[in-house]
């Protein structure tokens, strides 16, 4: 099991991107029927949220991995002596994933297996698109279903159900789960035990960036810790209210963690 830390009350596992990859490829290296394993990618947002939502507690430690994507938890915890390796972004996790795939079906025999892959969110038609960019993108990677759940659908034991068989009758190695945050790891966490995957990934709005449908910040912004700053500017009326409160409440809890160092 990867090493870890505690920050804000979190466990996080302390790997790479190389390590991150390498994980996942060994859950998708298991028999079917052998379980599904969750990643999720705590970032602010997600660490002020954690104090207050006992469900999302929960589901975090359900979770087969915990990877940093947020570039000021990174910060935080190398200010606070419990330096974590990188950042590992789920919207870089899954390229690198793809990138996996593609390499070990160059390498390996004629008969090896794509990696299957089930598109789980975004907006009606958005994860088709992604479909025919990873297909273009990526040999090796087979998408073999796509759904986007209406609004509501998880208090829908109904609309649940035709998601987990539509999984079931798909039989990917992973799900990549876009639903928002803290939906997509509520809705894995409460149904891990019955999803027909090897791996399950919370990955936010990455099945937008794979489909064009939203831009990621150009890479310099990233190294620099700045793609809060590029989503906030594309997308003021959803996010300025969430950044304002995350901007109050993280350094507290900073403070808070500094403290008690």
């Amino acid at each position: 099991m990867a090493s870890s830390i505690q920050l804000f009350g979190i466990t996080i596992h302390a790997v790479d991107m190389t390590t991150a990859v390498q994980t996942v490829a060994e859950w998708c290296a298991k028999p079917n029927g052998s379980g599904c394993q969750y990643v999720v990618t705590p970032n602010v947002d997600h660490a002020v949220m954690f104090q207050s939502n006992a469900e999302l507690r929960q589901a975090y430690c359900g979770a087969g991995l915990v990877l940093a994507d947020g570039f000021p938890v990174v910060v935080a915890s190398r200010l606070l002596h419990k330096a974590l390796p990188e950042r590992v972004a789920g919207s870089d996790l899954v390229p690198a994933l793809f990138d996996w795939a593609a390499k070990r079906s160059e390498t390996a025999s004629a008969d090896a297996k794509p990696l299957r892959v089930f598109l789980l969110g975004a907006a009606p038609g958005v994860a088709d698109r992604a479909a025919q960019a990873i297909h273009q993108r990526w040999a090796g990677v087979q998408v073999v279903g796509t759904l986007a759940p209406p609004l509501g659908f998880e208090k829908d034991e109904t609309q649940n159900e035709q998601i987990l068989q539509a999984i079931a009758h798909a039989k990917p190695d992973v799900v990549l789960v876009g639903l928002g945050a803290p939906k997509q790891e509520l809705w894995v966490h409460r149904h891990a035990p019955r999803l027909s995957a090897k791996a399950a990934l919370c990955v936010g709005a990455t099945i937008d960036f794979l489909a064009g449908e939203k831009k990621r910040s150009p890479r310099w912004m990233q190294r620099l810790g700045l793609e809060w700053f590029h989503r906030l500017t594309t997308d003021p009326s959803r996010l300025a209210k969430r950044y304002l409160r995350d901007a109050w409440i993280f350094p507290q809890l900073v403070w808070r963690e500094w403290r008690g160092c």
